[in-house]
């Protein structure tokens, strides 16, 4: 699937879509893994309780206690891409138990850094000799910590000032894919939109209806972006770890409260401007540790995330359909936002997910969401609720490629192929999901991808051969605009009297 070089390019991933709530991206962010690489409507951690995998590294510490082999065997396991990269990586983890948090640390963050920039150094490593795995390694190592790290690699002198020399080659003389490490058909797709773009400046509708211009449009005597400066922009950003985001439970506590008890827990964190459940923090602290945490005072989720849910706009007592809740998280922002009134059914095709739900129920003290397996879209037993909901959320499986700062696996494991397959899946969903809306109702269908054949081109599809359902509106978010996930959202209110055509 990569366009980059051979030696860049992991076996393609191959496979069916899923149905729906398969596993998608990163929400950190819940991330259904849909065909082999693809993510389900958010990233893996934004919905996923915390967990005690890394601690930042540093070059003077545990870098040096850590045998090169060791961190070079974590990123040949996950280079394999035979799943997503944090399952792999616990798995390695549980076999090397000796490990420490801190070395965990430096293993996490070298295979992370190594999946965000394996195609630059693929190509950098050309003619260096060795393993892909090995090359990378040691080249993310010294990209990172500098000389500090030369002591605990122990190279030979010669390679090691092989490495060192083309670590010093100016990016912007290598292509913008190489550069951006990005396969080339994504960069193409990616440029393209961009092209679009600027042809036909698309306008952004937020979750308050208002209607507002490109980022880059808003600031006084700005001169447009060209396509290749917002592909810049965009992969630039693409290519640095996501921020860890909170979510408070407003059912438990309010965001004042939250932060009160993570600084009392020596956690840096601050609230965010929108929503008004939001919480950044800082670093890589062990969450599940805190007693907030377990009392269920929040849940990890992207801000971005978040704003998909207030654009939802649910309302208390109202009957509400997740029609992929794969492990929740959505669910529970739902249940929250309704204040555990009215009923939250949350669908999903693997019911080991519905089951990883039901703790997290638990802990966040909502009463009002109702399991509900499907074997998919199509299952006779979605006809009970036929026109009944208020409305029903599609977070729809997808190429995650809006996560990609949390799950950077997804580029490599994806092909082109692999989104017209995804739009075929996105689009019968949505048409299954419509049914369920009761006149007056809301539709909304989500992904957390960048690219528009999983986006607009679903919803016009929708719009060109349903009737009933008025215009759309939309919620686009960009990373490298608000420092979230990747977002797209368009949302219909059903017509209380069919259109005719």
């Amino acid at each position: 699937m990569s366009g980059s070089a051979r030696k860049a390019s992991p076996k393609p991933a191959s496979g069916q879509p899923a149905r729906p709530g398969a596993r998608k991206p990163r929400d950190a962010r819940s991330a259904p893994r849909r065909p082999a690489g693809a993510a389900g409507g958010s990233a893996r951690q934004a919905h996923a309780a915390p967990r005690p995998v890394a601690a930042p590294a540093t070059a003077d510490g545990p870098l040096l206690r850590v045998p090169p082999d060791v961190i070079e065997a974590g990123v040949s396991a996950v280079l394999r891409l035979d799943g997503p990269a944090d399952l792999v990586l616990r798995g390695f983890f549980r076999e090397h138990a000796y490990l420490g948090r801190r070395d965990r640390g430096v293993v996490a963050e070298t295979v992370f850094d190594v999946l965000r920039h394996r195609r630059l150094y693929a190509h950098l490593a050309q003619g260096l000799g060795g393993s892909l795995a090995r090359a990378c390694t040691r080249l993310s190592i010294l990209r990172r910590f500098g000389d500090a790290a030369v002591p605990g690699l122990d190279v030979p002198a010669p390679l090691l000032e092989a490495l060192q020399r083309v670590l010093t080659i100016d990016p912007q003389s290598l292509a913008q894919a190489i550069r951006l490490s990005l396969p080339d058909w994504l960069h193409a797709e990616l440029l393209q939109q961009a092209t679009a773009a600027t042809a036909m400046p698309t306008v952004s509708t937020e979750s308050d209806g208002a209607v507002r211009p490109p980022a880059e449009a808003t600031a006084p005597d700005a001169m447009p972006l060209t396509p290749e400066q917002r592909v810049e922009r965009l992969g630039q950003v693409l290519l640095q770890p996501a921020p860890l985001d909170l979510r408070v439970n407003v059912l438990k506590a309010d965001r004042t409260a939250a932060l009160a008890a993570l600084h009392e827990a020596g956690i840096d964190a601050v609230p965010l401007d929108v929503p008004a459940t939001a919480i950044r923090v800082q670093g890589k602290p062990a969450l599940e540790r805190v007693p907030a945490f377990e009392q269920g005072w929040f849940e990890v989720q992207d801000a971005g995330s978040q704003r998909l849910v207030e654009f939802a706009a649910p309302k208390r007592g109202q009957t509400v359909v997740d029609f992929c809740a794969g492990a929740g998280g959505k669910t529970l922002a739902l249940a929250g936002a309704m204040r555990s009134s009215g009923q939250i059914y949350a669908c999903d095709v693997s019911a080991a997910r519905l089951q990883r739900l039901r703790p997290r129920l638990t802990r966040s003290g909502a009463t009002n969401v109702q399991p509900f397996g499907l074997d998919s879209e199509r299952d006779p037993k979605l006809k009970r609720l036929a026109g009944r909901a208020d409305l029903v959320l599609v977070d729809a499986p997808c190429s995650g490629t809006g996560t990609l700062r949390r799950n950077p696996e997804l580029k490599w494991r994806m092909q082109s192929q692999d989104i017209d397959a995804l739009s075929v899946l996105q689009s019968s969903i949505l048409a299954a999901a419509a049914a369920l809306v009761k006149p007056g109702g809301t539709l909304v269908y989500a992904t957390c991808s960048l690219l528009h054949r999983e986006n607009e081109a679903v919803v016009e599809a929708f719009d060109a051969e349903r009737l009933g359902f008025d215009a759309p509106q939309f919620l686009r978010l960009h990373p490298d605009e608000v420092d979230t996930d990747g977002f797209f959202a368009a949302r219909w209110v059903r017509m209380r009297r069919p259109a005719v055509k």
